[in-house]
């Protein structure tokens, strides 16, 4: 069984790299948004060309960002949102709630400090993680029916 998995959320550490180390050898493809945080925030103007107005600056990026989001997480069988401990996402937030619309199965991932402000999006989920750790074992189960041991 292959899955697409794509991994939404903050962009300041190493999970992704962690989950696709967990999965080595398993069937599974990835994909994400763009994660160079630069070129996310500045793929609007580069392409389209300069704003003065930072508002219209972030604008033309969150759409160019939209399109490749929406595409992957509706090609995605399961959508794993990671919500970070330093900075608020947002993106995320929305991304989980556009994955819930389109009947996705979700794998939310957060420390224990943000259970109350997230407890809609974690109502969304079919599981609730704090490790890049148990995404893999979630999606070993998934994919082949073992346990780790």
């Amino acid at each position: 069984m292959t899955i697409t998995l794509y991994l939404s959320g903050e962009i300041h550490t190493d999970w992704r790299d962690q989950i696709i180390a967990g999965t080595k050898g398993m069937d599974v493809h990835f994909t994400s948004p763009v994660t160079d945080h630069a070129a996310s925030d500045d793929c609007g103007v580069a392409i389209l060309g300069s704003e003065t107005d930072k508002f219209w600056h972030d604008h033309k990026g969150a759409k160019i960002n939209a399109i490749r989001t929406r595409k992957a997480i509706a090609e995605a069988d399961i959508v794993v949102v990671r919500f970070g401990d330093k900075y608020k996402q947002w993106n995320a937030a929305f991304d989980a709630g556009y994955a819930a619309a389109l009947g996705k199965s979700i794998i939310v991932m957060h420390g224990a400090d943000h259970q109350h402000a997230l407890k809609e999006v974690d109502a969304a989920a079919l599981a609730v993680v704090e490790t890049p750790d148990q995404v893999a074992d979630i999606l070993r189960y998934v994919i082949d029916g073992t346990l780790t041991s």
